[in-house]
């Protein structure tokens, strides 16, 4: 009788251990530590063939191109299970190939995901910026859909609670510059502002869009990948979206005038309140800017407050 096939030792990629480690410290390191028995459980008892590990792969997940048991290719996700990744699953089901990969097995507790196969290096970002931009809008407006009765899904207004006191916890840390807080300030008022006022109707949001997380695909030409998911207000999607290629905004002359021309465009095009996607872009950007400035990224950390102070 043939023995069983033996589960097959993936490591995970550089990246992937640098910014787990980076990030969780003690506790992503013990989950780095479990991860190939993981990725190897999953691989078995869905029945895979690996093909090779993605490199660099996702910043929080391991990814595997694979071959199902009937030999159709489909990618192997495991990532590690946070607030903002827990109900990835749910989203990716709720829209069941509508914009976005399709999901074709999941193990929730273990953060393992089974996905159509997509082309992992072709994202939106080897578009020209305009085009890209268009296409980004289409695909999103595919996913603002209602979230369904009983969902799952965190309000924006209680995600963005969290992410506002941990701001004001460091706002007062010696990493954040002197002169940075008073735009921490702004932008901590700004939420406030913006959850007193939302908007009645909630829909599904991605919670992490931007070209990076727009794939080419063969049953339609593009598709988003890696939600975050929350319900609530549009003009919170649309971020990441107006502080995309970043670098390359701040090198061009006039970047001032073209970020707010960025909010102008994309709001006009999804039809969503300037000043609800210009206030959400500030207070994403400085909240992410002051989290790199907790994780040791100074660069990065300035590139996004400069940016959130153009706004």
């Amino acid at each position: 009788m043939a023995s069983a096939p033996q589960p097959q030792h993936l490591e995970p990629p550089e990246r992937l251990v640098r910014t787990v480690s980076a990030w969780q410290g003690e506790a992503g390191r013990a989950w780095l530590a479990g991860l190939p028995e993981r990725v190897a459980d999953h691989l078995t008892r869905w029945e895979l063939r690996p093909e090779r590990v993605l490199s660099p792969g996702g910043q929080i997940s391991m990814v595997v191109l694979v071959r199902q048991a009937d030999g159709t290719p489909a990618t192997l996700k495991v990532g590690l299970v946070t607030d903002e990744t827990r109900h990835e699953h749910a989203a990716l089901a709720r829209w069941d190939g509508r914009g976005a990969v399709r999901l074709l097995q999941a193990d929730p507790e273990a953060g393992a995901l089974l996905l159509e196969r997509l082309h992992s290096d072709v994202s939106l970002r080897s578009l020209p910026e305009q085009k890209a931009m268009l296409e980004a809008c289409a695909t999103l407006r595919r996913l603002w859909i209602p979230p369904g009765e009983g969902h799952p899904f965190v309000p924006v207004a209680e995600r963005t609670a969290r992410l506002a006191a941990l701001l004001r916890e460091r706002r007062e840390q010696p990493y954040v510059p002197e002169e940075a807080r008073a735009l921490v300030d702004e932008a901590l008022a700004v939420r406030d502002e913006l959850c007193a006022a939302a908007p009645g109707e909630a829909v599904l949001l991605h919670g992490d869009y931007h070209h990076g997380n727009v794939l080419a695909a063969d049953r339609v030409p593009w598709l988003a990948i890696d939600p975050k998911p929350v319900a609530g207000d549009p003009a919170y999607d649309l971020a990441w979206l107006v502080r995309d290629r970043l670098e390359t905004l701040v090198a061009t002359p006039g970047s001032q005038s073209a970020a707010r021309r960025r909010v102008a465009k994309l709001s006009d095009s999804l039809e969503v309140d300037r000043d609800r996607v210009r206030a959400w872009s500030l207070f994403r950007a400085v909240e992410a800017g002051v989290w790199a400035f907790s994780v040791g990224d100074r660069q990065g950390g300035e590139l996004l407050l400069e940016f959130a102070a153009w706004l």
